[in-house]
């Protein structure tokens, strides 16, 4: 799913001063050492004064997370820093080549240059958080930007105590344009759950820390959910909470709605005998539902859905439990994950971006990448799969970013936490 750019006010001028964006990647052992040459390879590449830094760090370095930020404050004057942990971090070597580092000592490092463009790093705790049925300004207070600001967001939460879902929420009811990217942050798995969130200098281990962006800048969204449909799109007849218990074609008269429909188990079955052996044997541990987040939109695609967890059958009656909630009149379609899907899933969507790119008078300065733990290598055999891929269709502008225990992005105009997903957040100027 590509998100389209918004036209933000542009509160400051630029003055034709053009947004600079680097990324560098040091894979020193030592936590200086690696800080040192991060710094000395992103500064001398830039012209001008950075506004913005942005870290992502290896979780090699979890025993040092509360040194990270004195460290950086020594070196580094910026208006606003963000940063977190990662089991593996992404970043651009000094060939100027986008590597994904998994399970070893690593930092990331990006500075912009960002003319015209506000930015604000925070920190919100989850007891904070506005109640859900308040109204819109209770969110635009808790942040402090306007919402015609429309600022965009890069978010990192901790993922045991932030209440993500609330807040993503929240921030979708308050700023309905915003582009809302990130991801929870994450720790190798001989470090337990160990995290670490960093803004504006500070060291966090609980919460969410962000970064709005408004003014001249704009900001695209790419969300690589790695998975093909399989069958037709169906319409639910019967749901409870996150349970499906009936289903019916999509082409069914809605006049007749409920009259042909099926238990979700007899609806798989019929679906399954259709597949291939080997789609047949991947359908037994990468079944998913997607859950079409366009109400109206006819002819549904391959990116149309928000994919979620298939979580259990129950044989008695023929329902479904899916990582959701679900309501009666929802369309779904089953849909399934593998290495192969996933390559060309992204691919496709990469394809269209890229299409898309020629018809823009600004070309893309810098970008984003939260990728789920579940991808990289484990999943395609080779390392930096994703990376290399998403830089060869955009010209290889400077990457960063780190792999996730949840990834954070748009798809059909609300924002989700998503698994198994590499979300892509690009910057621009107008």
């Amino acid at each position: 799913m590509i998100e389209p750019a918004t036209n933000p006010v542009n509160n400051s001028p630029s003055n034709g001063t053009k947004m600079q964006w680097v990324s560098a990647l040091s894979t020193r052992a030592s936590l200086e050492a690696a800080l040192d040459e991060a710094i000395a390879l992103a500064q001398q590449d830039l012209s001008a004064q950075p506004d913005l830094g942005l870290i992502f760090i290896s979780s090699a370095f979890a025993s040092e997370y509360s040194r990270v930020m004195p460290l950086l404050q020594e070196k580094l004057s910026l208006k606003a820093l963000l940063g977190c942990s990662g089991g593996g971090i992404v970043g651009v070597n000094t060939e100027g080549q986008a590597r994904e580092l998994e399970g070893k000592p690593a930092i990331s490092l990006t500075l912009a240059c960002l003319p015209g463009v506000e930015v604000k790093a925070f920190h919100l705790n989850a007891e904070t958080l506005p109640d859900l049925d308040g109204p819109p300004n209770a969110w635009t207070d808790l942040i402090g930007i306007p919402t015609q600001q429309t600022p965009h967001f890069i978010l990192l939460s901790d993922p045991f105590s932030s209440k993500i879902n609330d807040l993503l929420q929240g921030l979708d009811f308050a700023y309905p344009g915003s582009v809302k990217v990130g991801g929870l942050a994450s720790s190798g798995s001989a470090m337990g759950n160990r995290t670490g969130l960093f803004a504006n200098y500070e060291f966090y281990q609980e919460g969410t820390v962000g970064l709005a962006l408004s003014g001249n800048v704009v900001m695209e969204a790419i969300v690589a959910q790695g998975c093909r449909p399989i069958g037709q799109p169906l319409r639910v007849t019967e749901g409870e909470r996150n349970i499906v218990l009936g289903l019916e074609d999509v082409e069914t008269n809605l006049s007749d709605f409920g009259q042909q429909s099926r238990t979700p188990l007899e609806v798989l079955r019929s679906i399954l005998e259709e597949l291939s052996e080997e789609d047949r044997t991947l359908a037994q541990n990468s079944l998913f539902v997607g859950i079409a987040r366009n109400e109206f939109k006819q002819d549904l695609e391959q990116g149309d859905f928000l994919i979620r967890n298939l979580l259990g059958v129950d044989p008695r009656v023929g329902a479904i439990a899916v990582g959701d909630r679900v309501r009666s009149g929802q369309r779904i379609q089953f849909h399934l994950r593998d290495a192969r899907t996933s390559a060309e899933d992204l691919e496709l969507l990469m394809k269209r971006y890229q299409m898309e790119e020629t018809q823009k008078t600004s070309s893309a300065v810098g970008a984003l990448m939260f990728s789920c733990l579940g991808r990289g290598e484990s999943l395609y055999n080779k390392p930096n799969f994703d990376a290399e891929l998403f830089s060869r269709y955009t010209k290889q502008i400077p990457i960063s970013g780190f792999f996730c225990n949840g990834e954070i992005g748009p798809v059909g105009g609300g924002t989700f936490l998503h698994g198994y997903t590499s979300v892509f957040g690009i910057c621009r100027q107008p």
